[in-house]
């Protein structure tokens, strides 16, 4: 297993502490349109938001709706847009004590402006390593790129985050790709990587994101997928199914809203969201209760006419019915002149 260099109790102070539910964690998945943004506050009160989206107004509301009074860490799974635009703000009304990025430096102007921010609230940059930060009483592992990925390519060098109190875990994983997921199960061990309770989808439920291999391993219970109106086809059918196949829940930030879950000290949790209440694909078909059969009604054969008389025996023979045995319908005595119980023969 590698060693983690441990951020030693740094967030654990009242100093950055801000109103939280008594012992419980809570995440939410920010409904921020077209992005990616989940704000994790600890029992005690620190609180790491973890992308920001792309709108600097709704990240400035979203923060205001939730009563955020401060932020310990912003942290940026990768420099695009739709991930870093929101953390301008967050930095700039909170003055987080460390920025978490992979130290790939993008060329656009929202890039220059989150350096900016950072800069002049005096935030300390912290590279992605091997490392545990300590929110209070909950483990948050940093899963920084693995060796040998581009470093021209934002999403192969995204920062993971690995979110653990009691037994509960989530997974955030930005928008890597299948080289990168590849990279982590060489790294870590299956069992420090799943199961997991919570997942965030990779690249908002692109094609070229999640993989057989990486959601075998993380075995999701529950998948958020932090997406918007796109040009994309975000969340992609080929994502939809992979969830499917490993039974995982599905909630979409574009159909619940904000995604909200709350963790008790010994790991239990419960999933609330802004509205509707996502899919399982797992779930029990609907329950089928046995109708009695319907009687069947046995066809009604018409009576033959009991008053069927046949004048001679030419006309017994024009009907085909000659001979004609004694009981059978048209018998008669007058047309069996022998007595033998077969008319004409």
């Amino acid at each position: 297993m590698r060693r983690f260099f441990l951020l030693a109790a740094l967030l654990g102070g009242g100093a950055v502490a801000q109103t939280a539910l008594p012992g419980v964690l809570t995440i939410r998945f920010l409904d921020v349109g077209q992005g990616d943004a989940v704000l994790i506050t600890a029992p005690e009160g620190q609180s790491l938001l973890y992308d920001g989206g792309r709108s600097e107004k709704r990240m400035t509301e979203l923060l205001a709706q939730y009563g955020v009074k401060s932020l310990a860490v912003v942290a940026a799974s990768h420099a695009d847009a739709d991930h870093i635009t929101g953390l301008i703000p967050a930095v700039q009304m909170f003055k987080p004590r460390f920025f978490l990025n992979n130290g790939i430096a993008a060329t656009t102007q929202t890039f220059g402006k989150l350096t900016a921010a950072v800069q002049a609230a005096g935030t300390q940059g912290l590279l992605a390593k091997d490392q545990v930060i300590n929110l209070g009483s909950v483990k948050v592992t940093v899963l920084p790129p693995p060796l040998g990925m581009p470093k021209t390519d934002q999403n192969l060098n995204s920062v993971g985050l690995l979110i653990e109190y009691g037994t509960f875990k989530a997974l955030m994983t930005g928008d890597s790709e299948t080289a990168e997921t590849q990279g982590w199960l060489r790294a870590y061990p299956a069992s420090k990587l799943g199961p997991i309770d919570v997942y965030k989808s990779i690249h908002h439920g692109a094609k070229n994101g999640d993989n057989p291999v990486w959601l075998r391993a993380v075995r999701p219970s529950n998948v958020v997928i932090g997406v918007g109106p796109n040009n994309y086809g975000h969340p992609t059918s080929e994502a939809l199914n992979l969830y499917k196949s490993v039974g995982a829940a599905i909630y979409r930030t574009d159909l619940n809203g904000t995604v909200t879950i709350t963790v008790q000290p010994g790991g239990k949790y419960s999933l609330g969201t802004g509205k509707g209440t996502g899919t399982t694909p797992q779930a029990a078909p609907p329950r089928v209760t046995p109708q009695p059969l319907p009687r069947v009604t046995p066809p009604v054969v018409p009576a033959l006419p009991s008053s069927l008389t046949y004048p001679n025996c030419a006309a017994v023979r024009a009907a085909g019915k000659a001979p004609l045995l004694a009981g059978q319908p048209g018998y008669s005595r007058k047309l069996d002149r022998d007595g033998d119980g077969r008319a004409c023969e």
